[in-house]
């Protein structure tokens, strides 16, 4: 089931391209948006993530802390992030766990791989609770950003 907005943020703990572990929970009292996207180093994943980075002083302008998430592995993820200058996090979700826990996971994608996730974007207030959730079946799109940009301008 996809996470749905008006509720509680699925927790997570995940390991960003640097190493270091990140707890959703912990980012408390700063808006979050969350980035679910497929696979690293194709085209429209580094697209979307490019456009975010060249993007990223309005969403800290509204107080929002901004996260790629996939099932890539740290090591693939911190390629991708270096390559294409990205100034923003990427969290690996090897095992799956929070793509799972946001309904935002392909059961089987693109060339028989199972388990890649969707591209998606939840937006999380201060206080944990999901203000926007948008989940695409179409890899090939992008998330509405103009209403994730609404979104944030009502949290900030």
């Amino acid at each position: 089931m996809t996470a749905q907005v008006g509720q509680p943020a699925p927790d997570f703990t995940l390991y960003d391209n640097d190493k270091n572990k990140l707890t959703l929970s912990e980012l408390k009292g700063s808006n979050v948006l969350l980035l679910f996207f497929p696979v690293a180093f194709t085209s429209v994943c580094t697209a979307e993530l490019c456009a975010v980075r060249d993007n990223l002083k309005y969403y800290e302008s509204a107080n929002a802390r901004v996260f790629g998430i996939s099932v890539d592995s740290i090591f693939a993820l911190n390629k991708f992030k270096h390559e294409q200058n990205l100034n923003f996090p990427l969290l690996s979700d090897f095992n799956k766990e929070a793509s799972k826990a946001y309904g935002s996971l392909y059961e089987n994608w693109k060339y028989d791989m199972l388990g890649v996730s969707k591209r998606s974007a939840f937006v999380v207030d201060k206080e944990g609770v999901i203000r926007y959730a948008e989940v695409l079946e179409n890899a090939g799109e992008q998330p509405n950003f103009e209403a994730i940009n609404q979104t944030l301008q009502t949290l900030s």
